[in-house]
């Protein structure tokens, strides 16, 4: 009897079993999409209001079509482009391209540095740079602006690209990823006869490719979104902003009324490249955490 009462338990707590498995998967699915849409109905509603009248913006925000009477006038892209748009997006690639491409080069070889070499200071200085990173940006502001005008870098490409071709993250994401890569490898390729350097380049950057992609996105992606940088930089020089100053220099335009038209517009064309290269290239960003999380 007592057999067969375990083995009715064993089968009952089995039948439940099959039950809220289902269930909590479901669950977690309604979770997950839950915040999925929570995090992108925003951005739906920017595009959305972006076409509308600015009538049909401040009477029906909440509405993703159309009032029929005022239809889809895209007035606001209109006015973004009677601005001087294309410059400031021109600005803003030069600005992000000679951004990214300065942290592929210099953050790498300073990550292999950090993370190859033996030289006297070497945990002392990684100790350093990590510590740079708990300083906020906002300290470093008037700082660099007082060095690009001793200098004489304000308002020129120079001021704007130079203080941003290197960055603690980029050098500690690379640090990190060297780090893992067994030391076996550069070992056979000293015995072949090949120098540090060009065991760097033909040897090790080739392994780095998922890392190289992941920083070159951040960087990237810091770079196009900047404000504060560009703003010490080229602030007065209408002909070098970005995207982003551009977008502040609108919006001061408009006076206390918000015009949500041109702003939404303006937005979301500052936006969707991101959103593109951030769904194309995703799988870099997740990697990117698991290099960063690896111990050197």
């Amino acid at each position: 009897m007592a057999v067969d009462s375990l083995s009715n338990s064993a089968s009952s707590v089995g039948g439940l079993n099959k039950i809220l498995r289902p269930l909590g998967v479901i669950l977690a699915y309604a979770v997950i999409i839950i915040f999925a849409l929570a995090m992108i109905m925003p951005f739906v509603y920017a595009v959305a209001n972006s076409f509308k009248a600015p009538s049909d913006i401040a009477n029906n925000p909440q509405l993703l079509l159309a009032d029929p009477e005022t239809g889809y006038p895209a007035t606001g892209y209109q006015r973004v482009f009677a601005q001087d748009f294309p410059r400031w997006t021109m600005n803003s690639l030069i600005y992000a391209a000679f951004v990214t491409i300065g942290n592929i080069i210099f953050c790498s070889m300073a990550g292999y540095a950090l993370a190859r070499i033996s030289f006297p200071g070497r945990s002392i200085a990684f100790a350093a740079l990590v510590g740079t990173m708990m300083v906020p940006g906002i300290v470093m502001l008037i700082p660099r602006f007082l060095i690009l005008k001793q200098i004489g870098l304000v308002d020129t490409y120079g001021g704007l690209i130079l203080p941003m071709m290197a960055g603690a993250f980029g050098v500690f994401l690379m640090k990190q990823f060297f780090a893992s890569i067994p030391a076996d490898i550069e070992e056979a390729a000293s015995i072949d006869g090949a120098s540090r350097i060009r065991m760097f380049f033909t040897v090790i950057m080739p392994i780095a490719i998922p890392a190289l992609t992941a920083l070159a996105i951040f960087s990237f992606q810091g770079a196009w979104n900047d404000f504060t940088g560009p703003l010490i930089a080229v602030g007065s020089s209408k002909e070098l902003w970005t995207l982003p100053l551009g977008l502040a220099f609108i919006r001061g335009n408009t006076g206390q009324a918000l015009e949500w038209d041109i702003l939404l517009a303006g937005a979301v064309i500052t936006t969707l490249p991101m959103a593109i290269i951030f769904f194309v290239f995703q799988r870099f960003f997740m990697e990117s955490a698991t290099y960063t999380g690896v111990k050197g």
